[in-house]
C-alpha cells in the first residue's frame, strides 16, 4: 500500500472522558471523524486504533474498520504504530479522534506533500487565524515556519511575538486591548498560524520518532510534535482555509454541535 490513515480514538481523557463516543447530530464523533476522513482520495486503507471495547463496538456498529490497541499506550502516535507496524505501507497519516470536521481533501494534501518530495519525513496541516480569541487560548497550538512551509516552532503561547515599540504592550496586552475597543483585529493576524493536529509521516520515520526519547520542549508545552524538531527533524507545513475544531473539553462539543447544526 502506498498510504494508510489511522484514527486513534482513546477513551480516556483528563479534561473529557469518552469524548470519542459523545453524541452530535445522532452519530458519535469517531463516526464523523470516519466518514470525513473516508472522503480522501489518496487512502489505501483507514483503521480506526481504539483502546476500549466500548469504541471498537461503537466503530463496529456503523461499520468502520476497527484494531484494538493496548491501552498502555503512553500516546496516539504509538497506538498508531502498533497498528501499522504488521503492514507493508509508505506513508501513514495520524487523524485525530476528536476532529470531527476533517476533509478528505487535507488528508490528500498530507499524502501530497510526502510523495512529491522524498526527502520529506513528517507533514502537518496549518490555517491563518482571524480571532483575537484563538491567538490567546492556549488549547489552540500555534505555529511559525520557514520560507520553505518548514515548522521553525509549535506553542500554545501566542506567537510570534510582536513587540509595539511605540507602546511597549506585549501581543496579548495589544489583542486585548484591540478587542474591547472593538478594533478590527485582521492587521493583528498577518501572522499568526494555528496547527491541524493532523500528521502524515513516512512509516520508517514514524518508527524513529516513536523511539526517540521525550524532549523538554515537548514535556514543557505538551506538545508532541515538539520533540521532532527539538532531534533535528524538519516537519514540512500544508496550509488550508478550511477550519477544524478539536473537542478537547465539554465546551467544545457544544460549539461543535452548534456549527454541524448550522449546516443541517
Amino acid at each position: 500500500m502506498n498510504a494508510i490513515g489511522v484514527i486513534p480514538a482513546r477513551w480516556g481523557s483528563s479534561r473529557f472522558e469518552g469524548k470519542v463516543l459523545a453524541d452530535v447530530a445522532g452519530k458519535p464523533i469517531i463516526q464523523h471523524v470516519w466518514e470525513g476522513a473516508k472522503k480522501a482520495k489518496l487512502l489505501d486503507d483507514l483503521i480506526i486504533a481504539a483502546d476500549d471495547e466500548r469504541v471498537v463496538k461503537a466503530v463496529e456498529k456503523f461499520g468502520g474498520k476497527v484494531c484494538y490497541t493496548s491501552p498502555k499506550q503512553p500516546s496516539g502516535t504509538d497506538r498508531i504504530s502498533e497498528v501499522v507496524n504488521p503492514l507493508d505501507v509508505k506513508i501513514v497519516v495520524n487523524i485525530q479522534g476528536d476532529e470531527p470536521l476533517i476533509k478528505g481533501i487535507i488528508i490528500d494534501k498530507l499524502i501530497s506533500a510526502i510523495q512529491d518530495d522524498p526527502k520529506v519525513e513528517m507533514a502537518t496541516v496549518i490555517k491563518k487565524i482571524t480571532s483575537e480569541h484563538d491567538v490567546l487560548d492556549p488549547n489552540v497550538v500555534k505555529v511559525v515556519v520557514d520560507k520553505k512551509g518548514f515548522a521553525l516552532y509549535f506553542s500554545r503561547s501566542p506567537i510570534p511575538y510582536i513587540r509595539d515599540s511605540a507602546s511597549g504592550k506585549s501581543t496579548e496586552d495589544r489583542l486585548t486591548a484591540s478587542a474591547r475597543a472593538g478594533v478590527d483585529q485582521s492587521r493583528l493576524h498577518l501572522g499568526f498560524y494555528k496547527h491541524i493536529g493532523i500528521y502524515a509521516y513516512t512509516k520508517d520515520f514514524l518508527f524513529t520518532y516513536t523511539n526517540l526519547p521525550f524532549s523538554k520542549l515537548e514535556n514543557a508545552e505538551k506538545l508532541e510534535q515538539l520533540r521532532a524538531l527539538e532531534y533535528g527533524h524538519r516537519i514540512v507545513t500544508v496550509e488550508t482555509d478550511l477550519d477544524t475544531i478539536g473537542i478537547d473539553t465539554p465546551e467544545d462539543l457544544e460549539r461543535l454541535k452548534k456549527v454541524i447544526g448550522e449546516r443541517l
